[in-house]
């Protein structure tokens, strides 16, 4: 439904004839977007092994990345061959087929799946024991959720989220202009260079997944497998997104910077993972609301860069905020320890 949601809304967009329409449009597809993900992590929760869910969740991170470059590359060669509508009209047609095919063959649960035999079923529940306590219903639904809100687990992780949004959208938004104004390369180098930097997110997530999974295999400890891989993480990327802002060859600091982007995406993976972990009966709710802050803050991001940029007229500044902007994430993420779910506690 999510799918078909965000498809009906983008050919919408493509024939909208008033530009109000457009807006609401675009609005029904940002909901049904950010829908998809509360029941993708619930899904991974239900079908993969312990041992095996964080890299679950980098694939799914990875395949966002792998649709933002092939958009990237596509729209532009599309553009010259048609109108911008029938752009988006072509864009809607895969999730479309992508959501009949879905609807047929996936299932909520592993034994509903007549596809699954005995020996999957065991493998997805080898480690069932080593999972944190998830909890019984046995309060209202609203004291669930004021319970989720007011966790400081879930500040925590929300946090990060807004860091990491945060600095992703100055990379999906503002940094071609930052390199044009401040390194001297041509529009089309610019956008060469982003995508260099995507590629590094691409294979962050695919990383990042792998070894959260490899550290909790050897650890069998939750806050190193999480929070400890979210904090290296993102320490290394402020890091090196700093190193970036003293050097002048263009080369040498896309490289730096697509290496820190690299770092971001390996909490991604975490992250998603973490939501899983803690969310016992409520893993929806919680990815949501981590997703949702994260969503605000990636919503602000290049308004606020536009701002500080008018403010300061300084480009160098704007790495230095966002460089500060992913330590503040690391420090969020040192706090996390997902011990039992927040319905638990």
């Amino acid at each position: 439904l999510y799918a078909v949601g965000w498809s009906v809304a983008m050919v919408g967009i493509a024939f909208s004839p008033w530009f109000v329409l457009l807006i609401a449009a675009q609005m029904i597809m940002g909901i049904a977007q950010a829908g998809i993900f509360p029941a993708s992590c619930q899904s991974i929760g239900h079908w993969m092994p312990f041992s095996r869910r964080s890299l679950s969740c980098g694939l799914l991170t990875a395949g966002m990345q792998v649709g933002a470059i092939l958009a990237a590359l596509l729209t532009g060669m599309m553009m010259i061959q048609m109108s911008w509508r029938w752009v988006f009209v072509l864009f809607a047609l895969p999730s479309f087929a992508w959501a009949f095919v879905f609807y047929a063959r996936f299932r909520n649960h592993p034994h509903e799946d007549s596809t699954v035999n005995a020996a999957e079923l065991t493998l997805i529940n080898e480690d069932q024991e080593q999972r944190p306590a998830e909890a019984q219903v046995t309060t209202s639904e609203w004291r669930e959720l004021i319970a989720i809100f007011s966790s400081p687990m879930m500040w925590l992780l929300c946090g990060q989220q807004i860091c990491r949004s945060a600095g992703y959208m100055f990379f999906a938004s503002w940094f071609p202009t930052f390199l044009q104004e401040t390194r001297d390369v041509t529009v089309a180098q610019s956008g060469l260079l982003q995508g260099l930097v995507f590629s590094g997110t691409l294979t962050g997530c695919l990383v990042g997944g792998t070894v959260t999974d490899w550290i909790w295999k050897k650890t069998s400890n939750l806050r190193w497998s999480r929070g400890g891989v979210g904090a290296c993480s993102l320490a290394a990327c402020g890091v090196l997104i700093l190193t970036a802002w003293f050097v002048s060859s263009p080369g040498v600091a896309v490289g730096l910077l697509s290496l820190g982007s690299f770092f971001a995406a390996l909490a991604g993976p975490c992250a998603f993972a973490t939501t899983i972990d803690i969310g016992g009966s409520r893993v929806p709710q919680v990815f949501g609301t981590m997703n949702m802050f994260g969503n605000f803050a990636a919503a602000s991001c290049p308004v606020f860069i536009a701002w500080f940029f008018e403010w300061t007229e300084n480009w160098d500044w704007v790495l230095v905020i966002c460089a500060g902007i992913y330590l503040a994430g690391a420090l969020c993420w040192a706090g996390v320890n997902p011990k039992r779910s927040i319905t638990e506690a």
